[in-house]
């Protein structure tokens, strides 16, 4: 079980430096008007003043555009916080078993479970579990077909015809037809555990041990 911090830090402070560029082009510009102001008043025509209102007006839109800047940098602090909060709960993650909508199921100890809901009521419904290279290992027919609930799946370990199958990670398909034989979508949930937390995408990504990656906003349980 290991946490990829690599990128961890880049992830969590990479919006901070829009805010710190704008302020330091702000900055350049304030200093460029004072310049501009100066030379200006330096160079005017004491018979005909320059008009002060053109220059009040400009100090108020850097004065706008100031207040934005750190009203973002507020909201960049924010957003850093909340990443911060959202990598530790997931780092605590590691080691748990969760569940979530995946198509892949774990034989240990020559023993699964998964389970699957359906859009539809369906009058048949057949679990196909399947190797690695796609050969189907069993079919277990005549499964529940009501809807608005999850319905559990335990497979025993044995192929189709008797013999123990060694434990591995293998695909389930859910075959949900009406009596016309018209396809129902099905979902399928497996629990896995998390073994690696990775930042190296720039989000957090739980590596499973099916072998596959998830954010943890797919997990739907956690034991």
């Amino acid at each position: 079980m290991t946490i990829d911090t690599a990128t961890l830090g880049s992830t969590i402070t990479a919006s901070a430096t829009a805010s710190g560029e704008a302020q330091t082009r702000l900055e350049e510009d304030y200093t460029n008007f004072l310049k501009l102001l100066t030379a200006q008043i330096s160079n005017q025509d004491p018979l005909e003043p320059m008009d002060a209102s053109t220059f009040v007006s400009q100090l108020a839109q850097l004065s706008q555009v100031e207040q934005t800047i750190a009203v973002n940098a507020n909201l960049e602090d924010i957003t850093n916080r909340l990443a911060t909060t959202g990598a530790m709960a997931d780092i605590g993650l590691i080691g748990r078993e969760v569940t979530l909508e995946t198509d892949q199921v774990e034989l240990l100890n020559s023993s699964a479970s998964f389970d699957y809901e359906l859009g539809y009521a369906a009058d048949s419904v057949t679990a196909r579990i399947l190797a690695a290279d796609g050969t189907v290992v069993r079919e277990i027919e005549g499964l529940p077909g009501t809807i608005d609930q999850l319905h559990n799946v335990r497979w025993d370990g044995l192929d189709s015809e008797g013999l123990p199958v060694p434990d591995a990670v293998f695909t389930v398909e859910i075959q949900a037809e009406t009596a016309e034989g018209d396809a129902i979508p099905a979902s399928t949930y497996a629990a896995t555990t998390v073994e690696e937390v990775s930042f190296a995408t720039g989000s957090a990504l739980l590596k499973l041990r099916n072998g596959s990656e998830a954010a943890s906003t797919q997990v739907v349980a956690i034991q």
